[in-house]
Parts: C-alpha cells; sequence; structure tokens
C-alpha cells in the first residue's frame, strides 16, 4: 500500500471506529450495557436512534460473553493474555480491571498509531482512566505509546504482519501462555491476503491461543447489498465478504488456517440461544420500538466466531440453552418466477414507501395510503394518497386530491384499509411513532364513477368517525379482513401490537353496515398472538399465516378461522413440509392457494420470495423471485402486494426500510411479478 493510500484508509476505517464509539455511548446512556468508562473514551455524546442501540448491544455483549468465558476457564493458570487487534477507543481493559478480572492477565491494544496516541492522550488525562492502569512510564519504546503493567497500547498498522509482531515482541507478549485475539470488525478492513496471514500466524506461533471475530457475513441479499454500498460509500470496503460470503466460509478459513476448533453463529442465533430469557425482555423493553425487520436483517448479516487450539474452545457455554428455532439446510427452492419493474411507472414520486396499505377500490385502480417514505427529496411520514390505474395493459399514476382540513390525518404506517364499497374504504388503526397511541378509525370516501381509464385525478375525502378510539382500532401491525356471517358483512379485526402491549392475540367482528362491534362465538385452539402476520378471507373465513410472536420469534403456523353454524372455529392448517417461520409478508388466496409474498425469516441463508402453500393437500412450496432485470435490490417487507387473478400478476408496491447505520432503503418503483408459471405447474 502506498503511503498516500495508507493514510486515507487509515481515516476512513478511523471514522468508523469514531461512529461506534459514539453509537456504545448512546446505548450505554440509555441502559443497554453498563460502561461507565465508554462517555470518557468516546469524548461525545449523541443520541442514537434504538435499531442502533440494539445493533450495538449484541455486539457488545458477544464480545463480554467469549472475554469473560476465556478469563474463567484460564483463572486457574498462573498468566494469559488478551490481545485486541483494532481495538479503537474501546473500553474493555479499564471495564475487566474495574470487575477484578484482570489478576493475572495483560492486555494489549493495538492500532493506527494516530489513533493509539489520542487514546494514550485521553488516558493520561483523565484521571479516573490513569488511576485505574498506573502508569509505567513504558511509553515512547517503539510502538508503545502508553504502558502500565497490565496494559500495553500499541501504535502499528496491523497489515504489516512483521511489524506488528516485532512491536508485540517488544511489548512483552509472551507467545507461550495462553492468548485471546479480539477482532471486533477489523479483519474486514484489509485485503484478504493480509488478514489470512494475520489469522495463519496467530494459530502458528502461539500453541494455545482462542481467536475472536465479530463482523459482516451475506453480501449478495438486498440488505447485503445496501450493506456493501453504505460502505464502498464511505471508501472503506469489506474485503472478506467477497471471498467468506457467509458463516460456513470463514469457518473453514480458520479451520483452513491451523485452528482446530471453530464455532460460529448469526447475532439472530447468539440472542436466541446465548441471552437469558429475562435479559431479552429487558432488552426489549427499554425503550419504544418497531423496526423488527431491520433488527433481524441486521442480526443475520453479522456474526461472532471463536477459533481455539491447544486449550478448550472458548463457545462452551455458548451452546444452546433452547432449541434454536432454525431452518434445516438452506430452503428448497421449487422454481422461480421473474421480477419486472413496471416499465411507465419510472420516476413516479411518492410510491416509495414502506409501512403504508395499498387497496384495489375499483377493477384494475389500486390506492395506496400512508406510511413512511420520500417526499420532496426528503424521508418523511407520508401525507399524500396515491392511486395506481391499469389501462390498455399498462400501469400509470394519477393524482390524489384529498379533501381534509387537517393533511396530517392522512399520516399513519402499519395501518389497515378496507374496500367496503364503490364510494367507501374504512382505514383501522396504524400509528405515527412507536410511543404514541395506535389512531383509531377513519372513513375514505371517493367518486362512484372512477374506473381505470379516467383515473388520473381521483378526490378522497377523509371522515372521522365517532368514536373512533375503540379498542379495536388502538393498534398497528394488525389485520383486518373481509367476512360473512349468516348473510352479514363483518370485518374481522385480529393481532397487532400497541403502545402498552407488545403483541395483541385478541380479534373484534365489525359489522360493516352498523359499524359496530358483534359478539360471535369462537372455539378452537386459540393462536398465539402475533403481529406483521398476513391474514386473506376465503370460504367465508379467515386464513391467518407467519407473523412476529411474544417474544419476537417469527411464527410458521397457519391457522383458518372457519365458519360454523353457531359461530366460528379455529382450525390448523398443516403444511408440508412445515412452512418456513416468516413476518411482514404479504398474502393472497387464488383457486384454493394460499400465496405468500416476501417478507422475513430467519436462520436461512436466502431470502423469501413466492410461498404457494396448497389449502386442500397442505403442500408447501417455495420459489425464489428472479430479479436478474431487477437493476436495484428488492426489499420484499413492509411493502404492500395487490393481486390481479386474471393476468395471474402480482404487482409489488414500495417496501424497505432503515437499514441500521447503512440508511434508508426504499424500493425505488413498484414491481410487477408474474406468477402464472408458478400457478400453472402447482
Amino acid at each position: 500500500v502506498g503511503s498516500g493510500s495508507a493514510v486515507s484508509l487509515f481515516r476512513q476505517v478511523q471514522g468508523t471506529g469514531d461512529s461506534s464509539a459514539i453509537s456504545k455511548c448512546s446505548a450505554a446512556a440509555r441502559g443497554y450495557i453498563q460502561d461507565r468508562f465508554l462517555q470518557l473514551l468516546a469524548g461525545q455524546r449523541r443520541r442514537r436512534a434504538p435499531l442502533i442501540h440494539r445493533g450495538y448491544y449484541i455486539r457488545a455483549r458477544a464480545v463480554d460473553h467469549c472475554v469473560q468465558d476465556f478469563l474463567l476457564k484460564t483463572q486457574s493458570l498462573p498468566r494469559t493474555q488478551i490481545l485486541s487487534l483494532g481495538a479503537g477507543f474501546d473500553s474493555l481493559y479499564f471495564r475487566l480491571k474495574d470487575m477484578g478480572l484482570l489478576h493475572h492477565t495483560v492486555v494489549y491494544e493495538v492500532d493506527f498509531p494516530n489513533v493509539a496516541c489520542q487514546k494514550a492522550t485521553l488516558i493520561k488525562r483523565m484521571k479516573e482512566l490513569s488511576a485505574l492502569v498506573g502508569d509505567t512510564g513504558g511509553e515512547g519504546l517503539g510502538a508503545i505509546t502508553f504502558s502500565g503493567e497490565d496494559y500495553k497500547l500499541l501504535g502499528v498498522d496491523l497489515s504489516e504482519l512483521s511489524e506488528l509482531e516485532r512491536a508485540l515482541e517488544e511489548a512483552g507478549l509472551d507467545n507461550k501462555i495462553p492468548t485471546l485475539f479480539i477482532a471486533e470488525v477489523v479483519l474486514t478492513y484489509m485485503e484478504n491476503t493480509r488478514s489470512d496471514a494475520l489469522i495463519q500466524w496467530a494459530a502458528e506461533c502461539f500453541p494455545q491461543a482462542c481467536f475472536l471475530v465479530y463482523e459482516q457475513v451475506r453480501p449478495e441479499d438486498p440488505f447485503g447489498c445496501v450493506m456493501q454500498q453504505h460502505f464502498s460509500q464511505l471508501n472503506s470496503a469489506l474485503h472478506s465478504l467477497a471471498q467468506y460470503p457467509d458463516c460456513e466460509a470463514q469457518q473453514r478459513r480458520f479451520l483452513g488456517r491451523g485452528w482446530t476448533e471453530c464455532s460460529v453463529m448469526d447475532m439472530n442465533e447468539f440472542f436466541t440461544c446465548c441471552i437469558p430469557e429475562d435479559e431479552q425482555q429487558r432488552v426489549q423493553t427499554l425503550e419504544p420500538f418497531d423496526e423488527y425487520e431491520e433488527w433481524h436483517l441486521k442480526c443475520s448479516h453479522y456474526f461472532v466466531l471463536t477459533a481455539s487450539k491447544g486449550m478448550e474452545p472458548s463457545w462452551t457455554p455458548l451452546l444452546p440453552s433452547v432449541t434454536v428455532p432454525r431452518h434445516a439446510g438452506p430452503v428448497e427452492m421449487a422454481g422461480s418466477g421473474p421480477a419486472a419493474v413496471c416499465a411507465r411507472l419510472l420516476g413516479i414520486p411518492g410510491l416509495k414507501r414502506y409501512g403504508h396499505h395499498s387497496v384495489l377500490i375499483k377493477p384494475n385502480v389500486i390506492l395506496t395510503t400512508g406510511g413512511f417514505g420520500e417526499e420532496d427529496g426528503q424521508h418523511c411520514r407520508m401525507r399524500n394518497f396515491h392511486v395506481l390505474s391499469k389501462h390498455a395493459g399498462y400501469w400509470k399514476a394519477g393524482c390524489v386530491t384529498l379533501k381534509i382540513p387537517d393533511k396530517r390525518r392522512g399520516e399513519r404506517l402499519y395501518h389497515t384499509v378496507s374496500c367496503l364499497s364503490d364510494t367507501l374504504a374504512l382505514v383501522v388503526g396504524g400509528r405515527t411513532s412507536p410511543s404514541s397511541a395506535g389512531l383509531g378509525m377513519l372513513w375514505l370516501k371517493f367518486p362512484e364513477t372512477c374506473n381505470a381509464s379516467d383515473s388520473d385525478d381521483i378526490a378522497v375525502e377523509l371522515l372521522s368517525l365517532q368514536p373512533a378510539a375503540e379498542p379495536a382500532a388502538l393498534r398497528w401491525r394488525h389485520s383486518t379482513t373481509e367476512m360473512t356471517f349468516k348473510g352479514e358483512q363483518y370485518l374481522f379485526v385480529y393481532g397487532g401490537r400497541s403502545t402498552l402491549e407488545p403483541v395483541l392475540g385478541d380479534w373484534y367482528f365489525l359489522h360493516t353496515r352498523e359499524l359496530s362491534y358483534t359478539v360471535i362465538a369462537v372455539e378452537g385452539p386459540v393462536p398465539e398472538s402475533r403481529h406483521s402476520h398476513s391474514a386473506c378471507s376465503w370460504e367465508g373465513g379467515v386464513l391467518i399465516a407467519g407473523g412476529l410472536g411474544a417474544a419476537e420469534q417469527p411464527l410458521g403456523s397457519v391457522f383458518l378461522l372457519r365458519e360454523l353454524e353457531h359461530g366460528f372455529q379455529w382450525q390448523t392448517v398443516e403444511t408440508h413440509p412445515p412452512l418456513v417461520p416468516r413476518y411482514s409478508h404479504t398474502a393472497h388466496v387464488h383457486e384454493g392457494k394460499l400465496l405468500l409474498v416476501g417478507g422475513v425469516w430467519l436462520h436461512t441463508s436466502s431470502v423469501p420470495g413466492i410461498t404457494v402453500i396448497d389449502l386442500m393437500t397442505g403442500v408447501c412450496l417455495d420459489y425464489v423471485i428472479n430479479v436478474e432485470h431487477l437493476e436495484w435490490p428488492l426489499m420484499l417487507h413492509n411493502h404492500s402486494s395487490i393481486f390481479l387473478p386474471d393476468e395471474k400478476e402480482l404487482l409489488v408496491i414500495g417496501g424497505g426500510g432503515n437499514c441500521f447505520s447503512f440508511g434508508t432503503y426504499l424500493n425505488p418503483e413498484p414491481v410487477s411479478l408474474s406468477l402464472s408459471s408458478i400457478l400453472t405447474s402447482h
């Protein structure tokens, strides 16, 4: 690496380290992690979003878990050492020292010389830090910028292995005693040949050692593409991903370079298996949160790995205390369906959104309301409604004129819209922010005459409902499904969540003509509470599929609320093979088949496409969506979809979300999926 490009790389990587320190500090301030030293080292305080807090919590928890396990297993030995590679402004040493865990352990930290010097200056300036470490005056010797009895801070470029080896030897690192190497989002910034050499050097030169790695994985799916693009824009490319794209490849990497044991899991698995249930619940209730999709996607794109040789693996406590809800192997795909951008909708503003709802208000006329998206170049809750119409085989966007005194009344996310007549639709629930109460109900009134050929401009009037604050409507991420009972029309409002309840399992029958709640007897096994599920009308009843359950775990159950003479009965729909648990998908019924579109699932290497369940036989087949003709990542969660049975066409509108610290991603255009090959082969 030339000196100019080396300086450039240092600045870019240092930038990610500074951001990481501030995020950890924010997470500590909100009670996610207990660490009073972060604020002293980060230097500045900035409030991050709840999603960022959770992400840095799971990272800190995974590293601490493995470090404390190493210390526990070596506590009877006279001497051990920890070598933190690319340590930045991390507080690990100070926390361990403060907890009295370093009786016979020396901690070595290595980072770029500039970073190490800054940190050394900070430690000397802060009495609380310098008192803990004590200064033995060893700085200035070679690469050492600060030296205490059990703490050495070195300024060395990790990619220069011979220089690193020499500096560590001068600082007193002893390759004969048990050593824990820590690389927390570090190796991926190095060229693979250099990081591979570092891994191999550690295995060859240290007979008793463990190596802990935390970094990114799965670069090729939509979230992975957004993640890669983010780091590329920062000029901090993630080099490991191309050669080591998944957990298995990372495991092979270490086993092929001298390590005898190697265990790896993604962060969804770590959270489920290695964090006690009461601690999971504590974290889940620390602050209002409603970004489940991005939390699970973030966790599926990071892993924690420990490799060992010459000593007991440092993974033993990570052996699952509960059964991992892991789908055995990759999901077997039965085929694929092509995805094509709707050519006539390029660049239409207002359709880039998520958490919205789309509904057919007339044949070939789709009304989209609410959500969070992009308007006039700004990200905001969407006030404007949009209409799409299909005429002469082409989709086009029209204008919607809203007749309301206050436009903010149209702002809501995760609501439902049900079309009840040629001129009326009912909006149920939704939210503004996760900390505010659900929004009740609204009527949408539109002209009787609008149709696909003349829908360039539709006037929609919003009418408040009294009383709008019924318990059934103060929820979001629920479902509202049209159904009939004894010849009368009802809306079945089911599940969701509210400000008080993170997940709901209740239901209401809303009589559409009188807009009143009716008590109707329901028997059978009650489905477990859920939100972000799908619900479809079928044979007078309702089909509920998937969703996110009470422990923030996706569900794979399918239930039918079947009509009986005196009421309804819950029945379980058995699927073969079992449906892969998922949530944030959409669903449609066509000729006795339940179609599930997209969503989020865990512990599988692929992303959900189209799943077809034969409701007569229970046979369940998964189909991949062929996106080779799309020039951008297609995120199939938080989207809406409309199925047109005559053409066997599925129109996907919007979708995406706030992708951790990588920015908000919104599908840029509606996508048309042809399902004819899938439905005819089934």
